[in-house]
């Protein structure tokens, strides 16, 4: 077994030997060898192949407690893995970058008359369905706000309707400058806890809801209901389910022709509950533009109603209330398996109002 001392070999594989000795701590990457008079490291030519790999992953922003389990796998899964790191990577950065051109676009904005008069008109409406016994789902909208939830458990309508009625508290005549994430951060933590004082067990909600600021809407998104944006015809789906049959998409094992056959396609991975660790929802901003229309909906809708359904009748329905009655009655006479709850809202010049 040829042997390389520890600089010839962090030279080989591109890592520093002050980084070398912090992974052989770490019991990450072990030397072949070490002198027991001098405690100088060696390492086999063999372990280049790994070492160039942690090399490659800490380019990459892996932390290292990842690049251990990635290390110990096959290479099969070991891309796998990859792939939903870099995932997961991509949907922080598209985070930031709203936070960014957020704050960008505040800071440029130097007075009111920058700023478009723009206004919602909304409707909101929640329905059984033709199969479930109860209704455990919540819509809401109002000047501010726009949500739906859909509770699961024993307690998941007291859990959906504690979610909504934490984000109610936005409902104000005004916002203060530069305080809209704040704002809304700070309503999802109440609606955290509001959801904790209900649920037992397993209980908990989705939650998927817009906070109005006059020119743009702060989005907060957690579970599989969803959020869209029809504009200029076209119709976009602006939230990311958090669900185990969408993270097997993002990591390439399923296709989402073979996923819409998956047998527990509402299995969620995160959500509001009393566990904390799956209880984080993601943040998100978006510019409004007069003439934009966003939907919001439950599950009970999006699973039976597919995607150009819904762009013709928002496209062709003039207004939110017309639009979610027909959404609603299209989804039970898709068989109406759940209860199905839909907010429309749309970006409207002050004047049209």
């Amino acid at each position: 077994m040829e042997m390389l001392t520890i600089g010839a070999f962090a030279k080989a594989c591109r890592l520093s030997p002050k980084a070398l000795r912090l992974y052989d701590e770490l019991d990450l990457l072990r030397p072949a060898r070490v002198d027991p008079d001098t405690g100088y490291r060696y390492y086999a030519t063999e372990q280049l192949e790994q070492a160039r790999l942690v090399a490659w992953l800490r380019r990459l922003g892996m932390p290292l407690a990842r690049i251990r389990t990635v290390c110990a796998l096959e290479p099969g899964p070991a891309a796998r893995e990859i792939r939903a790191y870099w995932a997961g990577v991509e949907a922080e950065t598209a985070t930031r970058r709203d936070l960014a051109a957020f704050l960008v676009d505040h800071l440029t904005h130097t007075s009111e008359e920058d700023t478009p008069m723009l206004e919602l008109r909304y409707a909101a409406l929640s329905d059984t369905g033709l199969v479930r016994a109860a209704n455990q789902d919540t819509a809401y909208a109002g000047t501010r706000v726009l949500a739906v939830a859909d509770g699961f458990g024993p307690a998941g309508a007291p859990a959906s309707t504690a979610a909504v009625e934490a984000l109610k508290t936005l409902e104000r005549d005004s916002l203060p400058a530069g305080g809209v994430l704040n704002l809304l951060e700070d309503a999802v933590r109440g609606a955290r806890a509001a959801v904790r004082d209900v649920a037992t067990g397993d209980d908990g909600t989705t939650l998927t809801a817009m906070l109005w600021t006059g020119s743009q809407l702060a989005l907060v998104h957690i579970g599989d209901s969803r959020a869209y944006l029809l504009r200029d015809g076209e119709l976009f789906r602006i939230t990311h389910d958090h669900t185990v049959v969408q993270s097997m998409i993002d990591e390439g094992r399923l296709t989402p022709e073979e996923a819409a056959t998956h047998p527990q396609p509402a299995l969620l991975l995160k959500a509001l509950t009393n566990d904390e660790s799956i209880s984080t929802p993601d943040l998100r901003l978006h510019d409004a533009h007069p003439g934009d229309r966003f939907l919001l909906c439950s599950d009970g809708l999006s699973t039976v109603v597919p995607d150009p359904t819904l762009r013709h009748t928002l496209s062709t329905t003039p207004d939110p209330e017309t639009a979610v009655r027909t959404l609603i009655t299209t989804a039970n006479e898709a068989g109406g398996p759940d209860n199905v709850s839909c907010v429309v809202a749309d970006v409207v010049g002050r004047e049209a109002v």
